[in-house]
């Protein structure tokens, strides 16, 4: 079974970085696409980024400009710069397989504060 771990987050101050990173293991699978949720404080989960294989990208309106996701292979990357404290949530690693199944990441937290 396909298991999708996270890595990175922590806290970060407000205009700062982080880089958040997620890798599926287990038997080879075709993940399409992979991506990023998250979900804040009272707040419902929503859709961070995605990546397909064939490199199309989709980003939330609030994050265009700030993050920029990549992938390579069966690993993917979240690099969050400018940092707002309302980008404070549980990241979530999101994957697609085989067009079938939704596979979840268990979350990390991203903490922006001054």
């Amino acid at each position: 079974q396909v298991q999708l771990v996270e890595s990175g987050g922590g806290l970060a101050q407000p205009g700062g970085s982080l880089t958040l990173s997620c890798a599926a293991s287990g038997p080879d699978s075709i993940l399409n696409p992979m991506g990023w949720y998250r979900q804040g404080p009272g707040k419902a989960r929503e859709l961070v980024a995605y990546r397909y294989i064939t490199g199309q990208t989709h980003y939330a309106d609030s994050v265009k400009g700030r993050f920029t996701i990549s992938r390579n292979k069966d690993t993917v990357t979240l690099q969050m710069n400018s940092l707002k404290l309302e980008d404070t949530a549980v990241y979530v690693c999101h994957a697609v397989e085989r067009g079938i199944h939704l596979l979840w990441g268990p979350g990390t937290q991203v903490t922006v504060s001054a």
